[in-house]
């Protein structure tokens, strides 16, 4: 069986993914496509020299049209965030770069499954799933991973526990109106609340710092890329190996949480060889549950003005 995947996009999110992918499972054919045509090149041969370590692939630039009998397509191109400006910002400007690629690749007769971690992720999965008219299972944003992978370190450090032992997760759009589950986290088995550690202040504190830490590293480097390419390394193992994981991402919402819109948000998402098998509802206190329906409103109130046409 040959596992084929399209990277379109080959910044720093982009080329850590295919390193990470290539560790983490076979793949067949990794085919690279970016509008700087010189990147793939090198990114190709530079990868390249890994395969004595992990085994053969067939590893190469290409275009939107070598989509056509890949397993996966995985979307970073886009242009990334400045610092200062919110995820929200890059709506309009990444739209359009996302129509580009939509429709060359579905026109190729790609029959495979969208992953996309292109900013702002909701909207932009939920774009993709609409301009490509493929069934909402086969499109898959990275939603609120990221975010919930820094809250667990964080809740970690704080309680001087293992990361393992940390359950908790960030919700809603991966941006501004996210929120923590923090009324039913747990830590060892042991619900949050309960740590002599823990008050409403460090919770707070908590939530500004996951959502400074992405502005910081860009600060501080000029671009977050390790943990998010992580992430995508761990979905699209997953659909490759046929092998069920369940993690926060941008998955389409059918009236969970009291939601009316039709679009992609955070959620629990539970994700195999078919691409989403099923969107789980989080057991939410009702103050998190409005905050839900709040995320879902923001999101809907920027994708009725998007012009993709």
């Amino acid at each position: 069986m040959n596992r084929k995947v399209l990277l379109v996009g080959d910044g720093a999110v982009g080329s850590t993914f295919a390193n990470d992918l290539l560790q983490q499972t076979h793949v067949n054919e990794l085919i690279i496509a970016d509008v700087v045509k010189e990147r793939p090149v090198g990114d190709s041969m530079d990868l390249e020299d890994i395969t004595p370590f992990i085994g053969d692939c067939n590893i190469h630039p290409g275009e939107y049209s070598d989509a056509k009998d890949a397993d996966v397509v995985v979307i970073t191109a886009g242009i990334p965030r400045k610092l200062g400006e919110t995820r929200l910002d890059l709506v309009n400007k990444n739209a359009a770069i996302l129509k580009s690629i939509i429709e060359p690749v579905v026109a190729s007769g790609f029959n495979g499954i969208f992953v996309v971690s292109a900013n702002p992720v909701d909207i932009l999965t939920t774009l993709t799933q609409k301009l490509s008219g493929f069934p909402k299972n086969k499109v898959i944003g990275t939603g609120t991973s990221l975010d919930s992978a820094r809250l667990q370190v964080e809740l970690a450090q704080k309680l001087s526990v293992p990361i393992a032992s940390v359950n908790s997760m960030v919700l809603g759009e991966h941006g501004d109106t996210s929120f923590e589950n923090f009324d039913e986290s747990t830590v060892a088995d042991k619900s949050l609340r309960q740590y002599s550690a823990i008050n409403d202040q460090v919770l707070s504190e908590i939530e500004t710092d996951i959502r400074q830490k992405g502005g910081k590293i860009i600060e501080n480097k000029g671009a977050t890329f390790y943990g998010i390419a992580m992430m995508l390394a761990q979905i699209v193992s997953a659909i490759l190996d046929n092998h069920a994981i369940v993690l926060p991402l941008s998955a389409p919402i059918n009236g969970e949480y009291g939601i009316q819109h039709e679009l992609y948000l955070g959620t629990p998402t539970a994700i195999d060889g078919s691409g989403i098998s099923h969107v789980i509802e989080a057991n939410l206190s009702d103050r998190e549950i409005k905050k839900m329906i709040n995320s879902a409103d923001k999101m809907h109130e920027i994708l009725v003005n998007i012009k993709v046409d």
